[in-house]
């Protein structure tokens, strides 16, 4: 544990409470519910020497279970990948972490180049024409590009896979409240991908954008090609999710007629820090470009000829009319983006493309075991995720797993009853073949 030391007096403390009107430090967090606020004193002795509690602290957060602790098997959007020690080198220079809107090009160009070249990235990964400076998440990401489908259409209904990420939905809902008339369909899976007769069933006059996830929360892998087929003669955008890094080895969507690609580039030199922050991307067509939420930077030339960038695009309500604005994303996750360029460009096409290779091998190795093992696997093409049966809840698994050394994979309960005592099993490059034939010899001694 090492930390800075920041006084802080009591002196110091009463000045703030005055400078923001707060009477007491109970009444500034006085919105937090009674119920969840601790009602006792730490168990630390008063005056403790700081050696001693250093070392009480430091043994307490020891006890946590981590990637670095156990081999980790969880996934489901959050992955334990391989990142070049070069990302948190770069990121922890002080003009890139504390560097904020960069409104001002003559002093910006460092912070403008670095999401120039996100853009550029995302572009080549996705095959698409244009993508923005970054979002806050996949999440966000996902449930602009639907409101983007309802104004661009003038379409009300948005059909959409359950086959993407539980919380991309539950993001969507949220932003479909705010309009009565926007109506969220959701399509039944066959296995792990999506029906596809229902999928085409759904599709109207009256659709928006069609969206699915590619490769699937489930792991496995749609048909772009054929789901794209249906919505040709219907005017309705077509919507992909994607994992980034599954798009160094898969078609990419612009390939099969995207209209919107969206995602997280957690991939990409973004750790596995409790669920955040996370990068969003958001790409698109050059049909599309005037409303893409958020801000774009663009490459010009001075009065000399000499390169440099500037914010060409702002579609938000604080640049244009509130009645044109396209949304209300008011920022961009320009550090984590810069991270995840650092990645890409350290890894390079042969490194994204190895990389992703690996994930798909890995993980169809362990699938091949589990089925020997006399599990029962879900059918459906893995990158590097997939679906696996036990016969008792996967919480209890996973605490026995923990006990083993193993973080186990997602409890798929917690997305549908449908899936009680299914895990999402992610097996990425870090994982090792001793570790993968360790954890399915665990969980089937588990499983016995």
């Amino acid at each position: 544990m090492s930390h800075r030391y920041i006084p802080l007096t009591d002196q110091d403390k009463q000045e703030m409470l005055d400078t923001i009107g707060a009477k007491s430090i109970s009444e500034l967090f006085g919105d937090i519910p009674a119920d969840i606020l601790l009602d006792r004193n730490l168990n630390i002795a008063k005056g403790e020497a700081e050696t001693s509690l250093v070392r009480r602290l430091n043994l307490l957060a020891n006890r946590n279970i981590t990637k670095e602790t156990h081999a980790s098997f969880l996934g489901a959007g959050v992955y334990d990948h391989y990142a070049p020690a070069v990302v948190d080198a770069m990121i922890s220079r002080s003009e890139f972490y504390t560097a904020y809107t960069p409104y001002q090009p003559e002093i910006s160009q460092g912070e403008l180049q670095a999401i120039f070249e996100f853009q550029t990235l995302i572009c080549e990964l996705t095959d698409m024409d244009v993508a923005n400076s970054s979002m806050y998440d996949g999440m966000t990401s996902f449930a602009e590009a639907c409101i983007l489908a309802f104004s661009q259409t003038k379409k009300n209904k948005v059909v959409v896979s359950k086959g993407l990420h539980y919380q991309a939905l539950q993001v969507l809902h949220t932003y479909a409240k705010t309009r009565k008339e926007f109506e969220v369909v959701e399509i039944d899976l066959n296995g792990t991908i999506t029906d596809l007769q229902k999928l085409e069933q759904a599709i109207d006059d009256d659709t928006a954008a069609v969206a699915v996830q590619y490769p699937n929360f489930y792991g496995s892998i749609e048909d772009l090609e054929k789901i794209n087929s249906f919505i040709a003669d219907k005017k309705a955008l077509f919507i992909v999710y994607a994992n980034p890094l599954a798009l160094g080895l898969l078609t990419p969507p612009g390939t099969f007629g995207a209209d919107i690609v969206v995602g997280d580039t957690q991939p990409f030199g973004i750790p596995t820090q409790f669920g955040g922050p996370h990068c969003g991307y958001f790409a698109t067509t050059k049909k599309l470009m005037r409303k893409v939420p958020g801000r774009l930077v663009g490459q010009t030339q001075d009065d000399e000829g000499n390169r440099g960038f500037v914010l060409t695009l702002q579609a938000r309500e604080q640049h244009i009319r509130r009645d044109k604005a396209t949304s209300n994303i008011c920022s961009n996750q320009a550090l984590n983006a810069l991270a995840s360029s650092i990645a890409m460009s350290a890894l390079g096409k042969q490194g994204i493309y190895d990389i992703a290779v690996q994930n798909l091998k890995h993980a169809n190795y362990a699938k091949q075991l589990f089925k020997h093992k006399g599990f029962e696997v879900l059918d459906g093409n893995s990158f590097n995720e997939f679906v696996v049966k036990f016969d008792e809840p996967i919480k209890e698994v996973n605490l026995k797993l923990a006990d083993q050394g193993i973080i186990g994979g997602f409890d798929l309960s917690e997305v549908s009853d449908d899936f009680n005592n299914h895990m999402l099993v992610a097996v990425t490059e870090l994982r090792t073949k001793e570790e993968i034939d360790n954890f399915v010899q665990k969980a089937g001694e588990l499983n016995g």
